[in-house]
């Protein structure tokens, strides 16, 4: 089958690899339909994230119909249509009882690795390195889907992949970041970040009930579609945004704040920014978090800080004594995307979202590489790709 492989920091390749098979009774097959380059995918384009292999399959938004189901699974059978959680939950363990299903402790293989990094492993994730599984992702011809009687959600007659691909990773994380904020009626919401994870945190804060939502970019066509969803928008590049924000609420701060960007953020934001790219790129520090400290400053005092952009190591210079002597709480997660999935599917079948509002690029597999790098860079505006086997 042909997928798109990883071969280094921005080589990414469509080339053909065996298709999958069978491992377990509880596996299930899918033929991909629709599948989706995250901003997460650039993390491990730009050569951030450990333990990536050479042609490692990428991907972890998908969906598609099942081909082939284990002898154990009775929840799949052939011909139905799926969204495919980027997290792979067992559905039996201690996390996953709880709803807690991207800390499933079955399944990540490679959890003894991982736990020298980050002192216990989360569940396995799709295509998303040998730290946390080392499983075939999803932008591929075909995908085997692990527990696939615990994680895919069958698709309802009259939508289209369009309308639910991202229920399987970037709606529920906004969804997520903005359900993390405990919205109460008048709230502000600041978001860092108008990229598609972003773009679904704005809208799911005003579903839950924000009164304003200020939204923080600098591309054009990401505050364009901010502002078409409702918010206020700021550019970091041309506004100070600790002084907008203070102005903007009285000089209390924002109810919550959301960090929808993680460890990459623009190094020409500010002078510590400036300097989270020198240490990165001397090996003298693993991730550049500009955003969250920003997000602590703006934040009122026992407000909340919403973290669901990537982060993969150690974070300098927290201002800790800013957060402790204001009362903040931070909230932070991978998505249990499972726990989701039925509320968010419902919103969808009423009508409440169409989360296809965020594509702007379409192309096949053998478009994949060309458009990462339009993607990454930001090019020809871009703010999500979504790609059709």
């Amino acid at each position: 089958m042909k997928a798109l492989t990883w071969h280094g920091k921005h080589d990414i390749r469509c080339e053909s690899v065996d298709d999958p098979k069978i491992l377990d009774g509880r596996d299930a097959i899918i033929k991909v339909t629709a599948c989706a380059i995250c901003g997460s995918d650039l993390h491990l384009y730009d050569g951030v994230m450990p333990e990536m292999h050479k042609c490692d399959v990428m991907g972890h938004e998908t969906m598609g119909e099942v081909v082939e189901v284990g002898a154990d699974n009775k929840a799949l059978k052939v011909g139905d249509r799926v969204v495919v959680p980027f997290t792979i939950s067992c559905g039996e363990c201690f996390f996953c009882k709880r709803g807690f299903f991207s800390g499933c402790e079955r399944s990540n293989p490679d959890r003894d690795k991982v736990s020298k990094l980050w002192g216990n492993s989360p569940a396995g994730l799709f295509g998303y390195s040998h730290l946390l599984g080392g499983y075939a992702g999803g932008q591929a011809e075909y995908l085997r889907v692990p527990y696939a009687d615990v994680g895919p959600i069958k698709v309802p007659e009259g939508l289209s992949d369009e309308q639910v691909l991202f229920l399987s990773d970037i709606f529920p994380t906004g969804y997520m970041a903005a359900d993390f904020c405990n919205i109460q009626p008048g709230d502000t919401i600041a978001i860092w970040g108008c990229g598609p994870v972003g773009q679904m945190a704005i809208k799911s804060a005003f579903m839950l009930g924000a009164e304003r939502v200020i939204a923080i970019d600098t591309v054009p066509e990401r505050l364009t579609m901010a502002q078409a969803s409702g918010a206020q928008t700021l550019d970091f590049l041309e506004d100070d945004i600790y002084e907008e924000i203070m102005e903007l609420t009285g000089g209390r701060g924002a109810d919550a704040c959301i960090d929808a960007v993680g460890t990459e953020a623009d190094a020409s934001a500010s002078w510590d920014s400036r300097w989270d790219r020198i240490k990165v790129a001397a090996f003298m520090g693993t991730d550049r978090p500009h955003v969250l400290r920003q997000a602590v400053h703006c934040c009122r005092n026992f407000g909340t800080v919403s973290i669901v952009g990537v982060y993969g190591g150690f974070v300098d210079k927290m201002p800790m004594g800013s957060a402790i002597n204001r009362g903040l709480t931070f909230r932070m997660a991978q998505t249990p995307v499972q726990r989701y999935l039925p509320e968010l599917m419902q919103r969808i079948v009423e009508g409440q979202i169409d989360p296809s509002f965020v594509i702007t690029h379409r192309g096949t597999l053998e478009d994949g590489p060309d458009l990462y790098k339009t993607f990454r860079d930001k090019k020809d505006g871009c703010i999500k790709v979504v790609l059709k086997p």
